[in-house]
């Protein structure tokens, strides 16, 4: 049975330098046989948590929107990878609120110690993709703890990721000259249950 590989782009932007490097990755997961989506919450509608607490008792999100189709996404993902671009030194808005709405994940596991995955067991493995223009590689570390986090609560393996700095402008990805090979390589790693280390494409 293939893996189902879930790829969310929380760019604001189409076709940016993250979902080019989403898309390799997915095309490296789908050569290597897993069943493959890509999502771009651009298109989608969802609010920031309103911190209602309703969560609490019903382990549930009471905001109605786009946000519960996506999670239902990444519930079913064997593999989830998110990528996002990187605006001062963290994840974008867009991944903000999608990671800020999970907080009913927490609330069902920590309060409710309800399960988060009927039958339990699987092996479930999470990754990222990182972009930002600066030369430096130190916004990589809110990023990878962030999503460490995040994918504890979605009860995934933190399976690393590509980071990838001083990389700007519209297209750009494209000229780097390791980048879109990691991702590839990334993506078959993950299909294969051996992601291996995180690998930072931008250091040259």
């Amino acid at each position: 049975m293939s893996l189902k590989v879930v790829g969310i782009s929380t760019s604001p932007r189409a076709n940016s330098n993250t979902d080019l490097l989403l898309r390799e990755l997915l095309a490296g997961a789908e050569a290597t046989g897993g069943d493959v989506e890509y999502i771009a919450l651009r298109d989608k509608t969802i609010a920031p948590c309103a911190e209602c607490n309703a969560c609490y008792k019903t382990g549930l999100c009471s905001v109605q929107d786009d946000y519960h189709g996506v999670l239902q996404e990444m519930l079913a993902a064997d593999r989830l990878i998110v990528a996002t671009p990187i605006f001062f030194m963290t994840v974008c808005a867009q991944c903000k609120v999608l990671i800020d709405r999970c907080q009913c994940l927490w609330a069902r596991k920590y309060v409710l110690k309800q399960p988060l995955i009927e039958g339990g067991g699987r092996d479930r493995q999470g990754a990222v993709i990182a972009i930002g223009g600066s030369g430096s590689t130190k916004m990589f570390d809110s990023i990878k703890l962030t999503m460490k986090y995040f994918f504890d609560v979605l009860e995934m393996t933190f399976a690393g990721g590509v980071y990838v700095n001083k990389v700007d402008s519209a297209g750009a990805i494209g000229d780097h000259p390791t980048a879109m090979s990691e991702a590839r390589d990334l993506g078959r790693r993950l299909c294969l249950s051996a992601a291996g280390p995180p690998c930072i494409a931008g250091v040259l």
